[in-house]
């Protein structure tokens, strides 16, 4: 600590980034600053201000580290890189896995279809959303396709043989068929235009429209389709009955509110789009800095980076801080003017309050919730350290497990836990190369092999292989981790702990040592090395069986005349499952890449041996 306070006296005033580092050097807490000198002698200074977290990350604080930069922007800019690359585990780290659905139209297009996605691409497609709670996606989307029949298939129309049929959508009126030329371009564009007017917030013509086809069907006492009618028409109001008034139909707004009890702080968004409250979320955040208005300007620019869109109004219940340099940050990244504001009266005012009464309520609900988590995530990995004495915080961990049938079809699978969570992107499958039969050993050799020769090139453009773990886990025991401390030991391992968990007695074995570690049964390290061996396991069998599979269904093409390998491949690009190959008529089958009609035949004869006589569309 003495050298800490000798480094304390030499901070200087510029704006910048700090970086806390534990006794192993790995990083704990990333920070902008307007002052280094003075925020981060905030931490260290006695104060009542900190809550039991803070003080709890000051505790294992070793050294600290700062990056002058020119000004406020380049800070923020910098620390939210730093935390993105090294995931520190006392600051907020929202996951991209938590994702919103929106609505996506891409107008470039002859004739665009309707759809969902969940990942936002500057593609040059409209979206709107997010939807959640109370007015879903799926919902909106019943209503395009009741009033406005677009087309959701997803042909390619220009491939399209002149004999095309329209399916059964065109034929209960909940599609325009542009597939069999009944409509034009330019009227089908008339039409996306008036669907793009609704998602934007007028709703009087789809109203129009679902009133006139459930008067259309009960006169042609079709009363079924005109109680669906009825039904969508039912849908249209509640989301009509959610227009914010005093706002405009074509707007979009965030709200944003913090709650806190002194240990634990929640965030609550409402979301305003097209003029209407669409939905709510509600989040637990971690984030340890010293006043709830720089974590609630933290948490705004880590929800913006994670879910991709913008607001053209962020709207928050109490001041945050540098509001002015996060609302210039995030205009530049939306291309257009963001607001952001905290109301003293108004509309504004009573979707803040709204917001905070949110965030105080889960807040009261989620304390004991949040604390088992802590317990089962950040727990376990502190606890890993002590019982197993690591030299590192096991804060990215590795699992490895390996699966197969009798030596066939060997593959293996690469777990990540991040501060004791599953980071699924992070997840990668190996298929076994070299081994040949039944040898779990040699397949656990190849494929840390692999692993750990990624960790040479310090450039690898994979996120994952190039991450140093702190700690790999093997589903195994003594002999599975015997084998792999054999080929390690010439690989870049250095800084890694290596253990092996086997599963009968839930016994943790380390290198060089013949007696292995046995953990409280209810420990939350126990739990936490559970959790990541099953998760190995899981991926591991799904991988398999997705292999073998694959291979069983390719036999199954292979054995037709005509067919090879680049063949299975392009009819697998263009139907994407076996069903599909088997119930494709000809002409269909037509239409994959490099097919003639002759192999075509052969393929369909294959799987309706009973028909003499095949269908020609």
């Amino acid at each position: 600590m003495d050298a800490i306070k000798r480094k304390l006296l030499d901070l200087p005033s510029d704006p910048g980034v700090y970086i806390m580092y534990s006794q192993a050097r790995q990083i704990l807490y990333v920070g902008k600053a307007r002052n280094l000198k003075k925020r981060v002698n905030q931490y260290f200074a006695n104060s009542a201000n900190k809550t039991e977290k803070t003080v709890r990350l000051v505790a294992k604080i070793a050294d600290f580290d700062y990056i002058i930069t020119r000004n406020e922007i380049e800070a923020l800019v910098l620390e939210n890189n730093l935390i993105k690359q090294h995931q520190p585990p006392y600051n907020i780290l929202l996951k991209d896995d938590k994702s919103y659905p929106f609505i996506r139209i891409d107008t470039k297009q002859d004739y665009p279809r309707v759809e969902v996605v969940r990942k936002l691409r500057n593609d040059g497609a409209k979206y709107f959303g997010p939807y959640m709670l109370g007015i879903t996606s799926k919902d909106i989307l019943d209503l395009i396709h009741s009033a406005f029949m677009l087309r959701t298939c997803k042909h390619d129309l220009r491939r399209l043989p002149k004999s095309h049929r329209p399916c059964l959508n065109y034929h209960i009126r909940r599609c325009l068929a542009p597939c069999a030329g009944k409509i034009g371009r330019d009227e089908y564009h008339a039409v996306v235009e008036q669907v793009i007017a609704f998602l934007r917030g007028n709703d009087k013509t789809v109203a129009r429209l679902l009133h006139d086809k459930m008067m259309q069907a009960s006169e042609q006492e079709d009363y079924e389709l005109a109680l669906q009618f009825k039904q969508k028409a039912e849908v249209l109001d509640k989301l009509v009955r959610k227009q914010v008034t005093a706002l405009p139909k074509d707007f979009d707004m965030d709200v944003f509110a913090i709650a806190e009890n002194g240990l634990n702080r929640t965030v609550a968004i409402l979301f305003v789009r097209g003029g209407k409250l669409v939905g709510s979320d509600k989040r637990i955040v971690s984030d340890l800095a010293l006043a709830s208005q720089t974590t609630l300007s933290n948490f705004i620019l880590r929800y913006y980076d994670s879910v991709g869109y913008i607001a053209g109004e962020i709207v928050t219940a109490s001041a945050i801080e540098d509001a002015e340099l996060l609302q210039e940050y995030l205009s530049e990244k939306k291309g257009s003017k963001v607001n952001i504001l905290t109301p003293i009266q108004g509309v504004r005012r009573q979707l803040a309050d709204m917001a905070a009464s949110n965030a105080s309520d889960y807040l009261e609900k989620s304390v004991a919730v949040q604390e088992r988590k802590d317990n089962l995530t950040m727990g376990g990995v502190l606890q890993l350290q002590e019982f197993l004495h690591l030299d590192r915080m096991p804060i990215r961990m590795e699992c490895y497990d390996i699966s197969h049938v009798q030596g066939t079809d060997k593959v293996a699978s690469m777990v990540v836990f991040v501060n004791g969570e599953p980071a699924r992107g992070h997840y990668r499958k190996f298929k076994i190369r070299t081994v040949k039969g039944n040898d779990d050993f040699a397949s656990l050799q190849e494929t840390l092999t692999r692993r750990l020769e990624k960790l040479r090139d310090p450039g690898t453009a994979d996120e994952s292989f190039g991450a140093r773990p702190d700690l790999i886990v093997i589903d195994g025991g003594k002999g599975q981790l015997s084998s792999v401390m054999e080929v390690v030991e010439s690989l870049p391992s250095q800084g890694i702990a290596f253990i092996s968990l086997a599963k009968r007695e839930e016994e943790v074995f380390v290198p060089h040592n013949s007696q292995p570690y046995v953990l409280p049964r209810n420990s939350y390290a126990l739990r936490l090395l559970q959790r990541i061996r099953d998760e190995a396991h899981r991926f591991a069998i799904t991988f398999h069986r997705q292999q073998r599979g694959k291979r069983q269904t390719h036999s199954t093409l292979l054995a037709i005349d005509g067919v090879g390998e680049v063949r299975v491949k392009q009819l697998y690009a263009r139907f994407r499952t076996l069903e599909n190959i088997r119930n494709a008529s000809i002409e269909e089958l037509c239409l994959a890449q490099g097919m003639d009609r002759r192999v075509a035949t052969n393929i369909y004869r294959a799987f309706h041996k009973d028909e003499q006589d095949p269908p020609q569309g």
